[in-house]
């Protein structure tokens, strides 16, 4: 359930943020309301990103902790698997940060 409303709430953001920057002239509607041409929504776009990503991070690291703890004998597989996961989550933050600021 928990699960469910993150995927809802990110979906919806993505509604709230992306759509009003493609669909209306600058001026008119949430830009023009902020007195801006799209770079405070870019910006709250990037910083969403780097929340997700600290977020994706964090459970990650978490997890690794706990089945370290669990099965100390593994700990080298356990810990390059989440330096890997880790890596993903980064570079998939690093896209969205990009293209954020680019678009």
């Amino acid at each position: 359930m928990v699960r469910f409303l993150f995927t809802l709430m990110f979906i919806l953001g993505g509604f709230l943020f992306c759509s009003p920057t493609f669909a209306q002239e600058i001026g008119d509607g949430l830009l023009g309301q902020l007195g801006a041409d799209g770079h405070k929504m870019k910006a709250i776009g990037a910083g969403l990103a780097v929340i997700g990503a600290g977020i994706g991070i964090g459970r990650i690291g978490g997890s690794a902790c706990d089945g370290i703890a669990r099965q100390p004998e593994v700990a080298g597989k356990i810990q390059a698997a989440g330096i890997i996961f880790a890596a993903l989550v980064e570079g998939a933050a690093f896209a969205a940060i990009l293209l954020c600021l680019v678009f």
